[in-house]
């Protein structure tokens, strides 16, 4: 890839980031798609997230980590789970992710390339002793955010912290 290739991607994913915070899911990915006229109403019959994907460098820490904070992991051959709610994070095991054969991902996806919030639903000093607990270092925090609630205008108390992967993990008490 040349260095104006790759300029052209980032002000592409610049544009639809842009087009996402001010016009919703419906139009950009309409705008993606090429579409014109109308387009597809905000909050329509996109919920929530399934899950979400990441490629993983290190299973035991990882797992070992994801247990600690407390979530609820599954094993598998190929990919693990970590779920929390009705939600899930799947992370696909190195000889997995490395071997070439497995290609519906994004192609240049390694670790570390997360970014997740997670709503804590307990007090602040609650998520402290909970991060104390796993043995997480939190390297910003406690910091006023706006969160995704309330379309984008709540605001909440954020702490964040790095999983063994390096992925960044912020938990937001509204």
């Amino acid at each position: 890839m040349t260095a104006h290739e790759g300029s052209n991607q980032r002000q592409s994913r610049r544009q639809f980031a842009r087009r996402a915070l001010s016009g919703g899911v419906g139009a950009t990915l309409a705008a993606a798609a090429g579409a014109t006229g109308a387009v597809a109403q905000v909050g329509g019959p996109i919920r929530s997230f399934d899950h979400v994907a990441i490629p993983m460098r290190n299973t035991d820490a990882m797992l070992s980590f994801y247990r600690a904070l407390g979530f609820t992991v599954m094993e598998g051959a190929n990919i693990c789970s970590v779920h929390f709610g009705d939600n899930k994070i799947n992370l696909h095991r190195p000889e997995f992710w490395q071997s070439g054969t497995f290609t519906l991902r994004a192609s240049a996806a390694e670790p570390p390339c997360g970014d997740f919030c997670f709503v804590w639903d307990g007090t602040v000093d609650a998520l402290k002793v909970m991060l104390d607990g796993a043995g997480a270092e939190v390297i910003i925090g406690p910091v006023e955010r706006t969160g995704g609630r309330d379309g984008g205008t709540a605001s909440g108390t954020s702490h964040y912290i790095r999983d063994p992967d390096d992925n960044l993990l912020e938990f937001i008490v509204y």
